[in-house]
């Protein structure tokens, strides 16, 4: 199978690590860029379309095409909605958050219930389970996750205990891989501040409300990426 990643080499590296080595691969770090492998292309994982969802339009005249478009942060139905020109082609929202696409089971969203086969075969062809879930921001596991990781903060922030202690209570008493320092580390501390804020920007509920140190530690990132 063809597939198109559009995003970084990281992305890249995940796809393959998902799908394995047995597809042919295409990478394009911008959509302008990636507009010239989709007529070679059999399906496309779009990694970045959330931070740039003006580039809906390029595939606005490819109804043939199949893609994937990273809806942890925003959800597919708005990513259509905001879009002002017909979108022939089928979608799915997946979770393109850092490290999530390597778990087992792919997490997706349909924009119309009646490609619900379509997946399956597509699925079946990349070899992989998958969990249609809500088309929500956040999906399921990013927003369950962040969650946890932001309230892993506050306890860090009350002064309850510290980062390795929560991170060895958590991986004990509940038998998660990671702490939440841990999972955040591997996520990126902009993903999860980002993930946050954009759920609770949809549901303006408390549970997402971001804690003040991770926030603190939200900036400083920004800083040493500039």
């Amino acid at each position: 199978m063809n597939i198109l990643v559009i995003g970084n080499d990281q992305h890249l590296e995940e796809c393959k690590g998902k799908f394995g080595s047995k597809h042919v691969y295409q990478l394009a770090y911008g959509h302008q860029a990636a507009e010239k492998f989709f007529g070679s292309s059999e399906v496309i994982f779009d990694f970045i379309i959330d931070k740039h969802p003006d580039q809906m339009e390029v595939y606005r005249d490819h109804p043939q095409i199949v893609a994937f478009l990273n809806t942890a942060r925003t959800s597919l139905l708005q990513l259509a909605a905001g879009f002002k020109g017909r979108l022939d082609c089928t979608l799915f929202g997946f979770n393109g958050m850092h490290t999530f696409i390597q778990r087992e089971i792919l997490e997706v969203s349909l924009l119309r219930q009646d490609s619900h086969e379509q997946l399956s075969t597509l699925c079946g062809q990349l070899q992989t389970p998958y969990l249609v879930v809500d088309d929500r921001v956040g999906m399921v596991t990013p927003r369950v996750i962040c969650m946890i990781i932001n309230e892993a903060y506050y306890t860090w922030q009350e002064g309850t205990a510290t980062p390795d202690d929560i991170d060895t209570g958590m991986k004990l008493g509940t038998n998660y891989p990671y702490g939440p320092f841990e999972w955040c580390r591997r996520i990126g501390v902009l993903e999860v501040y980002e993930l946050l804020e954009a759920v609770y920007n949809d549901t303006k509920d408390e549970r997402y409300k971001i804690c003040a140190l991770l926030k603190k530690e939200y900036l400083k990132e920004k800083i040493t990426r500039q």
